[in-house]
C-alpha cells in the first residue's frame, strides 16, 4: 500500500475492524516514513458482469458510477451517504446474484430510478429527468403526476406496515 502522503510503500496496520455489515474490511494504517495514518478499506473482489451501453458498447461494472448518480441526484436532500452505499450495495449484489455475463445498462438505470423511488422523490424526479431524456415539458408533468397519483393512493390505503 503506498502511502497518500509520501509515495512511501511501507506501513503498519493500527487497527482493523470490519465494516458494512462485515462485508468490508477497515484498515488504520499509519505510514513508516512520514508517520502519518490513513484509511483503507477491503472487499472481495467479486467478478460483476459487462455492462453494454445503448451503442453496444461494453465497460465493466462500476459502482462508483452509480454511487455518484445517486450523489448527484441527492444533492441539497436530507439523504445520508450510508443509504447511498447501501443501495448500489443492493444493486451490484442483485447484478452477482444473476449470474449473467453481460446486463444492459437500462437494468441499472431501472433499478437505480426504482431505489430512488423509494428514497427521496425530489431525487427520483432529478435523475428520471436526466436518465429519461425527457423531449419536452409534457413528458416531465407525466412522470410528476404519476408520482402525486401513486402517493394520493398510498395515503388514501393508510400507512405501509
Amino acid at each position: 500500500m503506498r502511502c497518500p502522503f509520501c509515495s512511501a510503500v511501507e506501513d503498519k496496520v493500527v487497527d482493523t475492524r470490519p465494516s458494512d455489515n462485515d462485508q468490508v474490511i477497515r484498515r488504520r494504517r499509519e505510514c513508516v516514513g512520514c508517520g502519518r495514518r490513513f484509511t483503507t478499506y477491503e472487499r472481495v473482489d467479486e467478478i460483476l458482469p459487462l455492462v453494454v451501453k445503448k451503442d453496444d458498447r461494453r465497460e465493466p461494472f462500476d459502482r462508483a458510477k452509480i454511487l455518484n448518480g445517486l450523489k448527484k441526484a441527492c444533492s441539497k436532500r436530507p439523504v445520508p451517504l450510508e443509504t447511498l452505499e447501501k443501495t448500489v450495495d443492493k444493486i451490484e449484489r442483485e447484478l452477482e446474484e444473476s449470474g449473467e455475463k453481460e446486463i444492459p445498462s437500462t437494468r441499472i438505470g431501472d433499478a437505480v430510478m426504482a431505489a430512488l423511488r423509494e428514497i427521496d422523490e425530489v431525487a427520483y424526479v432529478r435523475f428520471a429527468s436526466v436518465y429519461r431524456s425527457f423531449r419536452d415539458i409534457a413528458e416531465f408533468m407525466d412522470e410528476l403526476k404519476d408520482i402525486i397519483e401513486e402517493k394520493t393512493t398510498t395515503a388514501k390505503k393508510g400507512p405501509r406496515k
